[in-house]
């Protein structure tokens, strides 16, 4: 069994606090390598900062490319029960004023069958062909002529389907252009049928094929038959299929639905309700998404120079510096940023405009960019020219014939590219900071065996003391002995 020790306890001296207080002067190149680490952690966070700042500020530069930011039209209409105006995606506006006038709405054909006694009541066997198409030749019709591309069908009606509500669901299953429901009321259940589409080119016939016909229209599977041009038909039209039809500064206009697209350039129509008279419509430019992504822009900006500027000054009342004050690669973001403001741009289409301020945004005398919303409101008038000023030219052109939205997008690209300064910097930092935690791996293995040593040393100093004091015991007690 090994020896118990407690070093200290026989020469009366506070080994553990002589070696703890020698260790510390040992270590003192390990406290500055640990303030070196820190310092290199606190940059690398730091460059992660302007980081996101300069991801911002490349998503808000990237945002004027949208095809669909541009020609936006905003439209007002003097009564907005009567219709819902959007802008159709992808495309501009013709901004003007209409005048419109509903004359009718477009509806679907329903037509309804006699009425059985349950949705449980039975009919017949046989087949239901259901054609898609229109009706034409006045009121009543006269003839059915089917739609372009499509074909009746037909649906077997078998001995375990026949059932007004088999039936029903049946229908509903075959996808025929028509949807199957039945109403109940005091007189009993009725099977409706109703196109799933409006307009007159979505009407429909029903011809009906009994396995054993008993020669009787009204009853059996014969019953949901249905043709507009017979008086006979057995089952009624309850609502006709029709084209909406409008009046559009005064050309009369219809559709299968109740949208018109196209009417009125670069807008969608989608009429609620018909008109005894016109009611005025005024389609105008709306640069609202413009003037957001302009102060979107603005702000990523704004917050990339601020978070380079809090990272690299220095506080004088504090004497606190910043993170990466004086380091080379944060500046000169801040100055590359700077240049591409205050070089004009010289490409095409941007007209008498040349410089953001002639938009309404400026630097001011903190370095940050201010909008003037008055001289922007005055640019719009011309929405083309700047456009080309924020998101002209093409790649590889110079960065003067270069739109400004376009060149911030570039620029965050390469910053933060590959080889680009922020990958490089941070790069060299993290190489930086792997150097000094090997050199303090190094430092820990040293220390430990100083550590070993020295309490090794003191563990022998400490018994030999303890020794001397033992014989000095014995000798003064024998000489107390001896002479008492």
């Amino acid at each position: 069994m090994g020896s118990v020790t407690s070093s200290g306890l026989g020469s009366g001296l506070d080994v553990t606090s002589i070696i703890s207080q020698l260790m510390t002067i040992e270590k003192q190149p390990l406290i500055a390598l640990n303030k070196e680490e820190s310092s290199i952690n606190a940059k690398i966070s730091s460059f992660g900062k302007i980081q996101n700042t300069l991801a911002t500020l490349r998503d808000k530069s990237a945002a004027f490319n949208s095809s669909e930011l541009w020609g936006k039209t905003s439209t007002t209409l003097s009564d907005a029960s009567v219709a819902t105006v959007t802008s159709i995606s992808g495309k501009s506006g013709a901004t003007g004023s209409y005048s419109l006038q509903v004359d009718a709405l477009a509806s679907a054909q329903t037509v309804s069958s006699t009425a059985f006694a349950s949705s449980a009541s039975q009919l017949s066997e046989g087949t239901l062909t259901i054609d898609i198409g229109s009706w034409t030749g006045g009121a009543p019709p006269t003839a059915f002529t089917s739609k372009t591309g499509t074909s009746g069908i037909t649906i077997s009606i078998g001995s375990g389907d026949v059932s007004l509500g088999s039936i029903r669901d049946k229908i509903n299953a075959a996808a025929a252009g028509v949807t199957a429901g039945i109403v109940t009321d005091a007189s009993g259940s009725r099977l409706t049928l109703r196109s799933t589409a409006t307009g007159a080119e979505n009407a429909f016939r029903v011809s009906v094929n009994e396995t054993n016909d008993d020669g009787n229209a009204a009853t059996g599977l014969s019953a949901l038959a249905f043709d507009a041009t017979s008086t006979a038909s057995p089952m009624a039209l309850s609502q006709r299929a029709r084209n909406a039809s409008a009046v559009v500064n005064g050309i009369s206009v219809t559709s299968a639905s109740n949208t018109l697209d196209g009417v009125v350039e670069g807008v969608s129509i989608k009429l609620n309700k018909t008109t005894t008279s016109p009611i005025e419509m005024t389609v105008a430019a709306d640069f609202t998404d413009v003037k957001a992504r302009i102060n979107d822009f603005m702000s990523a900006y704004n917050g990339m120079v601020d978070q380079i500027k809090t990272e690299t000054k220095y506080d004088a009342a504090t004497k606190t510096a910043g993170k990466l004050q004086s380091d080379r690669t944060a500046i000169g973001l801040l100055n590359k940023m700077q240049s591409l403001l205050h070089d004009n741009f010289t490409g095409t289409g941007s007209g008498s405009l040349s410089r953001l301020s002639d938009i309404g945004l400026s630097l001011n005398a903190t370095g940050r960019l201010e909008l003037k919303s008055s001289k922007l409101d005055d640019a719009l008038a011309n929405p083309s020219q700047v456009k080309a000023l924020l998101n002209g030219g093409g790649t590889g052109d110079s960065t003067a014939m270069t739109g400004f939205a376009k060149r911030f997008r570039a620029f965050a690209d390469a910053a933060q590219g590959t080889d680009g300064p922020m990958e490089t910097r941070t790069a060299g930092l993290k190489s930086q900071l792997r150097r000094v935690t090997d050199r303090q791996d190094a430092l820990d293995v040293r220390y430990q065996g100083i550590e070993a040593r020295l309490r090794k040393q003191y563990d022998a100093l400490d018994q030999r003391m303890s020794n001397i004091t033992a014989t000095s015991n014995s000798v003064n007690l024998m000489i107390k002995q001896l002479y008492g």
